[in-house]
């Protein structure tokens, strides 16, 4: 009889780690927990819901019970609500997804509003990068159906040195983006890298990006593709801005916007496509922005690209492709764009280099 139970507890045993293990592979492939077993399905998604209702309360005690070096996918399901917090997902949190929950990316927001001068406790300010609502050091990240945002508040803080207010830093590589917002004013998105040498891969799709000067910048291999680029208004009511910074170093991809719209209640011919940001007076960095077969609006100048801290545009990367609407414009000295064999080597597929996001 005892050597009956001790049977039926080894199979019980050896049943649950084959349910364990089918669902972490279906998990890895892109198959949902439900489909690979709807009762196994807390043990790759963790619930948080400000009510209670769900296993944590903040999205940051989600992440950190992922267990480190995680070898296969955990999602995080946020359920509707405003969770005024700080998130960070470290280095060593690999595969890791936060997903809004609600019927609209509108429902669940994540929302924190330190800038770069902001005070920390602990003496100092918090700097550009520092100042991100949402921070991913992991890689193979996901963020799906939820709103990233920095409602610093420029009027109210003008006595304050550095209003830039980053909403999401990524400094990872296979970032994938799909159905978001991310909202601020300055500095809405950073797209960094681990470190100067590593490559990061950030891939921005079916989202909304809104801000007003430099809200798309950095160093990483970027795609935005098939979104809404929303251009905002200055804290004083003023019109004038850039959509991307970047900072790319001369053996690497940059910045690509595909297939988007530029739009905004703003003036027209108030905001240039970019500038060449040298991080650090770098010269040898080769800034790249590529804008190919998107709308524009009319807040976009007629001269789209400008020079910054000294570096002129024309030296770096900078172009355009079969852009529509009227902010659109034909290929000159000041606005230059692809030949369609020069285009042939600028798409998505380039840019994310054998790398496919999937859910």
């Amino acid at each position: 009889m005892n050597r009956s139970k001790t049977r039926l507890r080894r199979r019980r045993t050896a049943v649950a780690v084959g349910v364990t293990l089918a669902l972490a592979a279906c998990t890895a492939s892109g198959a949902s927990a439900a489909e690979a077993d709807p009762d196994a399905a807390a043990a790759t998604t963790l619930t948080v819901a400000k009510d209670g209702t769900g296993t944590y309360t903040t999205v940051q005690a989600a992440v950190n019970a992922v267990p480190a070096n995680n070898a296969s996918r955990v999602v995080i399901s946020v359920k509707p609500g405003t969770y005024r917090e700080l998130v960070k997902v470290p280095s060593n949190k690999p595969h890791v997804t936060i997903q809004g929950s609600g019927g609209s990316r509108k429902d669940t927001v994540i929302v924190y509003n330190n800038a770069a001068g902001t005070a920390k406790p602990g003496g100092g300010t918090y700097g550009t990068g520092g100042s991100a609502t949402v921070a991913v050091e992991a890689d193979d990240f996901q963020a799906r159906n939820l709103t990233l945002s920095n409602d610093f508040d420029e009027g109210a803080n003008q006595s304050l040195s550095g209003h830039q207010a980053v909403a999401l830093r990524t400094a990872a590589d296979q970032v994938f983006l799909d159905g978001v917002i991310v909202e601020g004013d300055q500095d809405t998105l950073l797209l960094d890298t681990a470190a100067k040498e590593k490559l990061g891969r950030v891939y921005v799709s079916n989202s909304y990006v809104l801000g007003n000067v430099d809200f798309i910048f950095g160093r990483a291999t970027a795609v935005i593709d098939k979104s809404v680029i929303t251009l905002k208004k200055r804290w004083d009511g003023s019109s004038a801005g850039y959509i991307t910074a970047a900072s790319t170093a001369a053996d690497r991809k940059g910045i690509l916007i595909n297939r988007s719209t530029v739009n905004g209640d703003v003036s027209a011919g108030t905001f240039y496509l970019g500038r060449n940001w040298h991080a650090g007076g770098d010269a040898t960095l080769d800034p790249q922005a590529t804008v190919r077969d998107s709308t524009l609006s009319a807040a976009i100048r007629s001269t789209p690209w400008v020079d910054m801290s000294g570096f002129s545009w024309k030296d770096d990367r900078f172009a355009e492709y079969r852009n529509t609407g009227p902010g659109s414009g034909a290929a000159s000295t000041n606005r230059p764009q692809l030949t369609d064999a020069q285009a042939a080597g600028q798409e998505v597929a380039d840019w994310l280099g054998g790398w496919t996001p999937a859910a």
